[in-house]
């Protein structure tokens, strides 16, 4: 499990100096894997797999899911900041992607605490608002909707020193939970960053039970994530009764066997992670929208059966979650489809793969999903929604683009299908996604029009 691109390098970024004045953030409408698995480490030799994916057999488009219970006009698409993002580059340069996000206006995301934050509590009741300004300001440039992620702790509550965090603490103790005895600090932190950013709605409690399931062999300590949810939901609840609060930001690891009820082709969802949800919704204090988040490969790095059959876990836990929380919104706050095991595919074969992980997501009546964007501030990268260089937007930022667009979370899906299985297609009334999963160019005839697409090609047209 990968912490963060970049490992130190964003820490010194994330020191870069930032807006200190936040203007108001406008949330459109009502209602973080720790990240990188999307880019692998740079300097990794190109691999590409030989042999030609089997597609999975014809995608039913003829069950199209009822939307979630979120406003008609809900992004539902997004992102989040990682270690590097516009702001640590120049000025300039954020000009330019805020420009270009701001477009196709999206969620936007940001943890309180690294991934592009320095501690924001050193010492007890002091704090360090810089980074979080800086980010939130972007946010606001680009007319982005916000998101706070309260993760991770400071020190101090952690078992460390008071006081600004030291080099090798980064490295070694960012993903550590709070101590119990400072759960009700952690809250006050909290009640504080809701109180100074009170035009952001939305927030996410902590990040994959980080500190409380250090070993995924074994039970989670989910008594104690839920304690302190419960105390953070009251602590912002008391100072910002608009807030929205959603946990409890899970990974919903899978393996090729199992014993738990939730399965699929793609595996068998961890019965650790289904106890660890089961406690924590039957114990929490409230919670307006539900937190998972996950990945197409198994934890042994296997895509089953393939990498586009292996998306389809993304629509089957989402219905499995909105059947069991009473239809509660859905939030994916990461989601990854390539392996952690040096895996490379030539960038159209990942493009395609991901576009199907989002046709699935959105079949399955998401409401959220946010993108773990992979920034760099130079050289490589993979996956990022806009380029490193010239901040000019990326193929993957102009699918997160389109799919904002087209497929909000109130879009009616229409039951369209293909005559080629190796095409997936995504429809509402007035656009037509298609997508070519295999290495060869295909001709398909979907919605009554004939199409000719290339290997791995992504299409978008209107009907």
């Amino acid at each position: 499990m990968v912490t963060d691109n970049g490992g130190s390098f964003w820490r010194r970024l994330g020191r870069a100096a930032g807006v200190t004045a936040l203007a108001a953030v406008v949330a459109s409408c009502g209602a973080t894997r720790t990240g990188g698995q999307g880019a692998p480490p740079q300097g990794t030799a190109p691999q590409e797999t030989s042999a030609a994916p089997q597609t999975r057999s014809a995608a039913p488009e003829g069950d199209a899911v009822k939307p979630p219970p979120v406003a008609q006009d809900w992004p539902r698409w997004g992102f989040t900041h990682t270690g590097v993002s516009a702001n640590n580059v120049t000025r300039r340069f954020e000009q330019v992607v805020a420009g270009s996000l701001e477009r196709t206006p999206m969620l936007q995301n940001q943890h309180i605490m690294g991934f592009g934050a320095t501690n924001p509590e050193p010492y007890p009741g002091e704090f360090v608002w810089e980074d979080l300004d800086s980010r939130l300001n972007l946010m606001k440039m680009s007319g982005a909707t916000p998101v706070i992620t309260l993760c991770c702790a400071p020190d101090w509550m952690k078992g460390g020193p008071q006081g600004p965090t030291e080099e090798s603490a980064w490295d070694e103790h960012l993903e550590d939970a709070p101590y119990p005895q400072h759960f009700d600090d952690f809250a006050k932190l909290s009640a504080a960053v809701a109180e100074r950013y009170s035009d952001v709605k939305y927030f996410l409690v902590w990040n994959e039970l980080k500190g409380f399931w250090k070993d995924h062999a074994k039970p989670a300590d989910y008594k104690g994530y839920t304690q302190l949810y419960n105390k953070v939901y009251d602590a912002v609840k008391k100072v910002r009764p608009d807030a929205m609060i959603g946990g409890p930001y899970i990974g919903f690891d899978s393996n090729r066997k199992g014993d738990s009820e939730l399965r699929g082709d793609w595996g068998v969802v961890n019965q650790h992670v289904i106890d660890a949800f089961d406690y924590w919704f039957e114990h929490k204090k409230g919670a307006d929208f539900i937190v998972v988040d996950g990945a197409s490969p198994t934890d042994a790095h296997e895509l089953l059966p393939d990498e586009f059959g292996a998306l389809a876990k993304f629509a089957d836990v989402t219905e499995w979650l909105r059947k069991k929380t009473g239809d509660m919104p859905i939030w994916w706050s990461e989601w990854y489809f390539v392996p952690e095991d040096g895996t490379r595919w030539k960038e159209p074969r990942r493009l395609a793969v991901q576009a199907v992980s989002m046709i699935e997501m959105a079949r399955g009546g998401v409401s959220t999903a946010l993108y773990w964007n992979p920034q760099a501030k130079e050289g490589e990268c993979v996956g990022c929604m806009w380029d490193p260089r010239s901040g000019a937007e990326t193929p993957t930022g102009r699918l997160v683009a389109n799919f904002t667009r087209w497929f909000p979370a109130g879009a009616g899906l229409d039951p369209v299908t293909s005559s080629d299985p190796a095409v997936r297609v995504l429809a509402q009334p007035e656009q037509l996604l298609l997508v070519n999963t295999s290495d060869a160019a295909v001709t398909t005839t979907v919605d009554g029009k004939e199409y000719r697409l290339k290997a791995y090609e992504i299409k978008w047209t209107g009907r």
